[in-house]
């Protein structure tokens, strides 16, 4: 059965003396083959989901296989945060505006395996906070993560429990930061494509079973790049 959820809500098209400036969504969702849009226009408003404030609204939980889900905000200081549960999950997520946070985990309690995903976050804006984390206890298999950034100062942290897999960045704008943590037991392909001065890079490989790969292709002055491959040896840490 195709299940198909639509919610819009828009903000700023009244002054704000007469209208309340923040929106929320509440979602807790479980079963197969969910179809997903959600869009807030407008600033300040929120869709989750871990610990959201405002009226203490919980969660954004999607629990089921074969998900899509299309999730837009448009503004300033939105709030994305939840855990969505799943396998075969094809995600957009589409965020322009500054000042924004993004907080989602993925399968954190291997429920179902965080496997065959196709995710595709496109940001445009400065000072936004995106904190992403795939498969906390499972292996992620044949994940397809794809990261568009257009803006400056964004903060960029992502941890990837692999079994195959490839993620890439592509960031434009200066005074950007990118943390990311690829571990599992299989190989995963990073590749980083960034533009921009004073940028920060620390970016750790530790699958134990065969080779990572890493691609960075990177113009700009000034900043600081770290790169551990770990393959079960120590290292330093960034």
């Amino acid at each position: 059965m195709m299940r198909r959820l639509i919610i819009i809500l828009a903000c700023g098209c009244f002054p704000l003396s007469v209208y309340s400036a923040d929106n929320e969504i509440y979602i807790d969702q479980v079963g197969a083959t969910l179809n997903l849009d959600a869009e807030q226009l407008g600033n300040s408003n929120i869709i989750g989901g871990l610990n959201a404030a405002a009226g203490n609204m919980t969660p954004l939980d999607l629990d089921g296989l074969n998900l899509t889900i299309d999730i837009n905000q448009i503004g300033n200081s939105n709030q994305f945060l939840g855990d969505i549960n799943g396998d075969s999950i094809n995600w957009f997520s589409e965020f322009d505006g500054d000042s924004n946070v993004f907080k989602i985990q993925v399968d954190p309690t291997n429920t179902y395996g965080a496997d065959s995903g196709d995710y595709n976050i496109d940001v445009t804006g400065s000072s936004n906070t995106f904190d992403l984390n795939v498969g906390t206890s499972a292996l992620s298999d044949t994940l397809d993560l794809d990261w568009t950034i257009m803006g400056d100062s964004n903060d960029l942290d992502f941890d990837i429990n692999y079994e195959t897999g490839t993620s890439f960045v592509d960031i434009d704008g200066d005074s950007n930061t990118v943390d990311f943590d690829g571990s599992g037991k299989d190989g995963g392909y990073f590749y980083l494509d960034q533009t921009g001065d004073s940028r920060t890079f620390n970016i750790q490989q530790k699958s134990t079973l065969v080779s990572d790969w890493l691609k960075i292709i990177t113009s700009g002055n000034g900043g600081t790049v770290c790169v551990i491959q770990d393959d079960s040896g120590t290292a330093t840490g960034c």
